[in-house]
C-alpha cells in the first residue's frame, strides 16, 4: 500500500501514516518512535541545590517528579500532536523491564488527548517481538496483548533508590573531600549502590595483588628419547614442592635410574562441547576480551545492529532456544556468505543439531543474526560484531568437537610421570570458531605396557608462584553477573561510570587498575561500613525489584524499608567519615598545599590558590574559603582589574582560541550580587548597571540562536575581534584587525540593538573612501555588511521561528534589566539583512 512519511514537531522522530486494517476494521495508522526514556526521575526544584538541602533530607523528605528526560526533544508535545484523535494505541517499545516502563510514559502523554472510549472497549494494545524480521512483526500484531505495570513499577522502583541513595552520599563525600583536599582530580565523588560494589571488586583484586607474596617452588621435569622420534617431555605426577632439600632428594633417586619404564596406555574419546546459545553478558564478555571493545561501546554497536534488522534483540539473560524458533530460517539466510557458506550449506544438507539446553529467562530468544550482512555493510566494529554472533550461532546448531585422548603413564625409579597427547577426530562447531580448536600437538610413540625407554635428561626447574593480575572486563562483568549487580542493561553503564569517574583505568587487554582515589574510597568503605561496597545488599535489593516486577512484592513497601536501612548507613557513614578522611590525608593534599597563586581575595587582599584538577576552583588560604570557576577551559588573571562591588580580582575564563572567553570575579559567580542573577554567572551575564565588564556595557543584542541569549562583545578578543552568546556557543567574528571596538551607548532604529564604534588603522581600513572610523548597528547597517561572520552554529534567528510577538527588547535594551523596553519597534526589512549577512 501507499505509505507517507514526514519528520516530527521535535525534528528528530519520523511519522509514517498509512491504511490498513485493525481488528478486522478499516484504520488509518500513525506510525512513530521516541529516543530512550520520555521522562526522568528528579528531585522537585529547591532539592537540587547542594549548598541548601542536606542531603540526608533526600532519603525521605525530598519530593520527587518526573520531568522531561530531554526538553529540547519536547516529546511530550510531540506525541499528544500525533496522537491527538486516535482511537487506539499498540506499544511496540523494546520487551525488557525499561521498555515496559516507556509504554507507561507514552500513555501518561497520550492518553488524555485520545478519543474517549465507547463502553468497556479495549484502546491500549502492546506488542511483544524479539526481532525486527517480517515473521516476527507480524506474529506480535496478530497476538496483541497488554503493557505490563509491574516490571514497569520495578523499573521507577530502581531509578527512585538509585537517586535518592546516589544523591545523598555524593553530594555529602564530594562536599566533604573537595572542601579539604586539592588533587582528587575528580570533579564528583560518586556513590552509586551498583557502581560502588562494582569499584569494590577491582580494588579487591588489586589488594590480593599487593598482598601476594611470592613463593619458590621446584618442580622435576623428564626427557625420555623413543627410538628415531622427538624426545618426549613427561610432567611430574606430584607437580611441585615448596622445599629445596626434598626436590634435590627427588632428583637424585630419579637420576639413578637408566630407562623410564611405560606403566600403562589409555585412550579415552573426549568432547568439548558447543557453545551454549548467546545472552547479553556473554556478548559483553568476548567482546571485551576478544574484540577490545569497551561493553558501553559493544552495546551501543548491537543496539544499531537491532534497529537495522542484523540481529535480534541484544537484551537476553536466556541462553535457550524456544521450540518452536526458526533455526534454519536462521542458517538459511546465511547460506551465502563467502567466509561460512560451506559450513553453512554442509549443516542444512546433512541436518542441524538442537542447540544445547540452556537457562530459560521468560525474556527473549537468545542474540541471533537475522538476516546476511557484509562487511562493507557494516563496517569496523559492526561488522566485528555482527562476525561473532553469527559465528557463535552456527556453532551453536553444530557438532561437539570430538577428539582422542592418549595418556601414557611412565615410572622413573619410584616417581611416576605422565605424558598426554590429543588427536582431533571430528572438528564440529571449532571449525566455525577456530579459537576453541584443540591445540595441535606432536603424536605420541605408539607403545604399550612394560615399554622401556632411554632418557634424555632429568633437571629440577626453580620457579615461583605468581600474583593474580588486574581484573579484565570480561572477569568484571562475570562476576557482577555471579553476585547480582546490575542487568543485562546497566552492567555496561556501571563499568563506564567508574571509569568516567576516575576510580580505574583501562590498561592493556582492557584491564581495569584502580586509581588512588578508587582504591582510598574503597577501604574507606570498608572500614566504616563494608556493606556500601559488599555485592550482599544490593544483590538482596535487585531480588526484590525482581518480585516487584512479578507481582510478588509490594512496589511501597519496597522502597520504603530499603531507603529506611541506607537512611540509617548514611547516618553512620557521616558520624565515621574521619575513618575515611585518614586514609584521605595519607594518598591526597590539603587544599593550602595544593595549587598556585593567581589572583587576590577580595576580602584579605592576600592571593588565592588556583587548583587545576578537577573541579578546577580557587581557595583562600587565609580566609579558609574556596570559590568554584566554570570547567573545560583556562584561567588567567584578567589585567589585575577589581570588581566593583567586592573588590575581588577579575580571572579570564577561556575555551581557546576558537571558542569563547569571558571575564568573572569569583566571589560573585558563586554568590550571586542581583536577584536576576543565578550561581554560576560570569561577568557577561552580570546585570552591574555601570561596570566597563557587565552585561550592560558590552551587550551588543540578542542572540541569532538561542532564546534568551545575549551577543555580548569580548574586549578581549582584538584584533580578531568577536562577539559571543552569553547562554549558548554562538560567535560571531567581526571587524579583524581593527584598532578598537566600543560598544555605543546609542541603539539601531530598526532593531534596538546596540550600535558599535569601531576604529581601523589607516593602512589596513576597509572601510569605504579611507575612512577609518565608523558608528553602526552589527545587523542592520550595510557598510558593516561584509565584516561580520557567524561561526560555531547554524542560522536559526528568533526571526525565522515567527516569534517576534514573544520577542523582548535587543542588547542593552534587554541586557540592563528584564524589566528595559520589552516592545520594540518591528524591524522594516530586517529579513533581508540579516539574510545578506549570514545565509
Amino acid at each position: 500500500g501507499n505509505m507517507s512519511s514526514r519528520k516530527g514537531l521535535n525534528g528528530a522522530c519520523s511519522v509514517h501514516e498509512y491504511t490498513g486494517s485493525f481488528l478486522g476494521q478499516s484504520a488509518h495508522f500513525k506510525m512513530t518512535s521516541v529516543c530512550g526514556h520520555v521522562m526522568t526521575l528528579d528531585f522537585i526544584g529547591k532539592y537540587n541545590s547542594w549548598d541548601k538541602v542536606d542531603p540526608a533530607e533526600l532519603f525521605s523528605k525530598a519530593p520527587t517528579e518526573k520531568k522531561e528526560a530531554n526538553p529540547k526533544l519536547t516529546m511530550v508535545k510531540f506525541l499528544q500532536v500525533e496522537g491527538r484523535g486516535c482511537d487506539f494505541i499498540v506499544l511496540w517499545l523494546d520487551c525488557d523491564k525499561e521498555g515496559e516502563n516507556i509504554c507507561f510514559e507514552v500513555l501518561d502523554a497520550v492518553l488524555p488527548v485520545m478519543n474517549k472510549t465507547r463502553g468497556t472497549e479495549r484502546t491500549i494494545y502492546r506488542a511483544k517481538f524479539s526481532s525486527i524480521t517480517d515473521t516476527d512483526i507480524c506474529n506480535a500484531m496478530n497476538h496483541l496483548g497488554e503493557p505490563n505495570r509491574n516490571e514497569a513499577l520495578s523499573v521507577d522502583a530502581r531509578q527512585e533508590l538509585d537517586l535518592r541513595i546516589g544523591c545523598a552520599f555524593t553530594r555529602f563525600q564530594t562536599k566533604y573531600f573537595q572542601g579539604k583536599y586539592g588533587n582528587l582530580d575528580s570533579s564528583l565523588i560518586s556513590f552509586g549502590p551498583c557502581q560502588t560494589p562494582t569499584l569494590g571488586f577491582c580494588v579487591e583484586r588489586h589488594d590480593k595483588i599487593q598482598s601476594f607474596k611470592p613463593e619458590t617452588y621446584w618442580v622435576l621435569q623428564a626427557k625420555v628419547s623413543p627410538e628415531k622420534e622427538n624426545s618426549l617431555t613427561l610432567d611430574w605426577d606430584r607437580v611441585r614442592v615448596f622445599d629445596r632439600e626434598v626436590a634435590q632428594m627427588f632428583l637424585n633417586i630419579t637420576k639413578m635410574a637408566k630407562e623410564a619404564k611405560v606403566e600403562s596406555v589409555s585412550k579415552k574419546e573426549k568432547v568439548k562441547q558447543r557453545p551454549l546459545a548467546l545472552n547479553t553478558v556473554e556478548m559483553l564478555r568476548v567482546a571485551s576480551a576478544a574484540l577490545g571493545m569497551g561493553p558501553q561501546h559493544a552495546m551501543q554497536i548491537a543496539e544499531r545492529l537491532y534497529t537495522q534488522g542484523y540481529i535480534s534483540y541484544p537484551r537476553t539473560e536466556t541462553t535457550h532456544y524456544p521450540e518452536n524458533f526458526d533455526l534454519k530460517g536462521c542458517l538459511r539466510q546465511q547460506a551465502n556468505n563467502p567466509y561460512w557458506a560451506e559450513t553453512v550449506k554442509a549443516l542444512l544438507s546433512e541436518g542441524i543439531n538442537r542447540p544445547r539446553k540452556g537457562h530459560d529467562a521468560g525474556d527473549h530468544p537468545p542474540i541471533t543474526p537475522m538476516r546476511a550482512a557484509t562487511e562493507a555493510e557494516l563496517g569496523g566494529d559492526g561488522w566485528r560484531l555482527y562476525e561473532y554472533i553469527t559465528r557463535h550461532f552456527i556453532a551453536t546448531v553444530s557438532a561437539d568437537c570430538k577428539y582422542l585422548q592418549t595418556t601414557i603413564s611412565f615410572s622413573i625409579g619410584p616417581e611416576r610421570f605422565t605424558c598426554v597427547g590429543k588427536v582431533v577426530t571430528s572438528p564440529g562447531f571449532t571449525e566455525i570458531m577456530p579459537w576453541h580448536s584443540i591445540p595441535l600437538e606432536e603424536s605420541l610413540p605408539h607403545c604399550e605396557k612394560g615399554d622401556l625407554f632411554p632418557i634424555g635428561e632429568i633437571k629440577l626447574l626453580e620457579k615461583q608462584t605468581s600474583p593474580p593480575d588486574y581484573l579484565t572486563e570480561a572477569e568484571l562483568i562475570t562476576l557482577m553477573e555471579k553476585h547480582g549487580i546490575g542487568t543485562d542493561a546497566s552492567i555496561p553503564v556501571h563499568i563506564n561510570n567508574i571509569c568516567q569517574r576516575n576510580y580505574v583505568t583501562v590498561e592493556s587487554g582492557r584491564r581495569l587498575k584502580p586509581t588512588n582515589l578508587g582504591i582510598v574510597l574503597v577501604h574507606g568503605y570498608y572500614k566504616i561500613d563494608a556493606e556500601l561496597v559488599l555485592p550482599t545488599i544490593r544483590s538482596a535489593v535487585e531480588k526484590q525489584l525482581n518480585l516487584i516486577a512479578l507481582g510478588k512484592a509490594n512496589y511501597h513497601q519496597v522502597l520504603e524499608h530499603t531507603l529506611d536501612i541506607f537512611k540509617r548507613k548514611f547516618h553512620y557513614f557521616v558520624d565515621s567519615i574521619a575513618g575515611m578522611d585518614e586514609l584521605m590525608e595519607v594518598s591526597f593534599s590539603p587544599l593550602a598545599a595544593t595549587g598556585k597563586p593567581l589572583s587576590r581575595c577580595g576580602k584579605c587582599h592576600r592571593f588565592m590558590k588556583y587548583i587545576q584538577a578537577k573541579p578546577s576552583r580557587l581557595h583562600c588560604s587565609h580566609c579558609d574559603d574556596t570559590y568554584s570557576l566554570p570547567q573545560n577551559g583556562t584561567i588567567k588573571l584578567y589585567k589585575e582589574l577589581r570588581c566593583p562591588l567586592d573588590d575581588f580580582e577579575l580571572v579570564l575564563w577561556s575555551s581557546g582560541s576558537r571558542g569563547k572567553s569571558y571575564p568573572l570575579c569569583p566571589y560573585c559567580y558563586n554568590h550571586p550580587p542581583f536577584r536576576d542573577m543565578k550561581k554560576g554567572m560570569g561577568c557577561n551575564e552580570c546585570t552591574h548597571p555601570t561596570c566597563q565588564h557587565s552585561l550592560s556595557m558590552l551587550g551588543i543584542g540578542q542572540c541569532v540562536e538561542c532564546e534568551n541569549g545575549v551577543l555580548v562583545l569580548d574586549s578581549t578578543s582584538g584584533p580578531k575581534w568577536k562577539m559571543a552568546c552569553n547562554k549558548c556557543n554562538v560567535i560571531v567574528h567581526f571587524f579583524e584587525n581593527a584598532h578598537k571596538v566600543r560598544v555605543s551607548p546609542e541603539t539601531c532604529d530598526l532593531c534596538e540593538a546596540a550600535l558599535v564604534d569601531v576604529d581601523f588603522n589607516k593602512a589596513k581600513s576597509p572601510l569605504p573612501g579611507d575612512e577609518t572610523q565608523h558608528s553602526g548597528c552589527v545587523f542592520c547597517d550595510p557598510v558593516f555588511q561584509d565584516l561580520v561572520e557567524l561561526k560555531h552554529a547554524a542560522m536559526r534567528h528568533p526571526m525565522h521561528r515567527g516569534g517576534q510577538g514573544k520577542r523582548q527588547g535587543r542588547g542593552r535594551g534587554k541586557g540592563r534589566r528584564p524589566g528595559g523596553r520589552l516592545n520594540p519597534k518591528k524591524p522594516k526589512d530586517k529579513m533581508a539583512a540579516l539574510a545578506a549577512y549570514f545565509v
